[in-house]
């Protein structure tokens, strides 16, 4: 390939198990491979800087040319564990929700469930980095990825996302996909698959080179996170998208 595709995956340690193929050296010579935060690989897909990102599915509908390319994705059919709202009080006390500002399909799911059904109506505040230490009394925040995991540890009462939209839709959840903003070519497409599958057969290998004790990752990788973009989280997609429009 004379020029190389610009993949862009995200710097959580949910991705690892995605990204584990490339970082054998799979594609070395057909991609080149970007980190950064959800919303920032999002922006860069929207702005033609990147060819493909691991992005937040609410992104989907914003380009011009949306075609998945991966049959794995970031997504969840039970409780997720690191898309939460953290809070020191009961639902039905929070006044205020510090939403993160590393994802747009998290704050568009706590915006559905909050109206259609928590049926609660607090203030959105848009946050900044550090925001976490102002969660306390009457002011709840919503905290994804790794900081999620740590902030476990911190909060009397920890609403999972992905667990509250299964309750309500008999559904799976899908927060990220693999999304190219263009038509690219059908051998590109098999081996990106094929690499980006690899680490879902190397589980054991990933956790012993994570050093993170705030949360069980054999669990993580295992159970809260559902690796696999089936039918069934495809149809949950399908039902998140059509909420948003």
């Amino acid at each position: 390939m004379e020029q190389k595709i610009r993949v862009g995956a995200v710097s959580y340690l949910n991705t690892k198990p995605l990204v584990y193929g490339f970082e054998k050296g799979l594609m070395k010579d057909e991609i080149e491979l970007i980190f950064d935060y959800p919303a920032r690989i999002a922006a860069m897909l929207l702005n033609n800087e990147i060819d493909v990102g691991l992005i937040p599915v609410a992104v989907m509908p914003k380009l011009a040319e949306p075609h998945i390319i991966s049959d794995y994705c970031i997504g969840a059919s039970q409780a997720v564990a690191s898309v939460c709202l953290f809070s020191d009080v009961p639902l039905a006390e929070i006044k205020e929700i510090l939403v993160d500002y590393q994802s747009r399909t998290s704050a568009a799911l706590l915006k559905m469930l909050l109206k259609k059904y928590w049926k609660i109506d607090p203030v959105l505040t848009d946050s900044s980095d550090g925001y976490q230490q102002n969660i306390k009394g009457t002011t709840a925040g919503l905290v994804i990825g790794d900081r999620a995991l740590e902030q476990r540890h911190h909060s009397a009462y920890i609403f999972d996302l992905a667990e509250a939209w299964q309750q309500m839709t008999n559904l799976p959840f899908v927060f990220a996909a693999w999304v190219a903003n263009k038509k690219l070519p059908d051998d590109f497409k098999i081996a990106f698959n094929s690499a980006t599958g690899l680490g879902l057969q190397h589980i054991e290998e990933i956790v012993s080179r994570v050093n993170f004790e705030a949360y069980d990752m054999k669990a993580y990788y295992t159970k809260n996170i559902d690796y696999r973009l089936d039918e069934k989280k495809k149809e949950g997609l399908g039902l998140f998208l059509s909420y948003l429009r």
